[in-house]
């Protein structure tokens, strides 16, 4: 696995945090800083998603991909799967993440909420390797929410 970031910026711009990543895959991903008022050089233009943002959107992907495989290859009727996360960090450099949860909700006909529980715990737990390497810094919880679908 691969990815090449490239600053967009350059050094006379003041206000210009911007970074593309290019993945292996060929996708790109924009991603800027948050404007800094006091050192505007420092800063970024808010024109794109914040490089720790990516890693929480990167794990909700990764366990949303975990639990909607787990619940088909149970045969259970999953038609729609989404995550909120909210994130702390620390107050310090480095401002690693020190608590997230991760709130799904899970969309289908018929699913035991046992199912979901397990499929979400095996992510968590086994699978999803986001969870498990931001669970090295962060309290990961999770919990959700089953709704039926007729």
């Amino acid at each position: 696995m691969q990815c090449t970031v490239t600053w967009t910026g350059n050094a006379g711009t003041k206000s210009n945090m911007g970074f593309v990543a290019e993945t292996g895959s060929g996708h790109l991903i924009a991603m800027d800083g948050a404007p800094d008022a006091a050192k505007p050089e420092n800063g970024g233009q808010n024109l794109a998603a914040r490089p720790m943002e990516l890693l929480l959107a990167g794990l909700g992907g990764c366990s949303s991909y975990d639990v909607v495989l787990i619940l088909k290859r149970g045969r259970h009727a999953v038609q729609a799967c989404s995550v909120a996360i909210e994130a702390e960090r620390a107050d310090t450099d480095p401002k690693v993440f020190t608590k997230i949860n991760m709130h799904f909700t899970i969309k289908g006909k018929n699913i035991p909420k046992e199912a979901i529980e397990r499929a979400i715990a095996m992510s968590h737990d086994k699978y999803c390797s986001a969870s498990l390497m931001l669970g090295k810094t962060a309290e990961i919880s999770t919990s959700f929410e089953a709704l039926e679908v007729v």
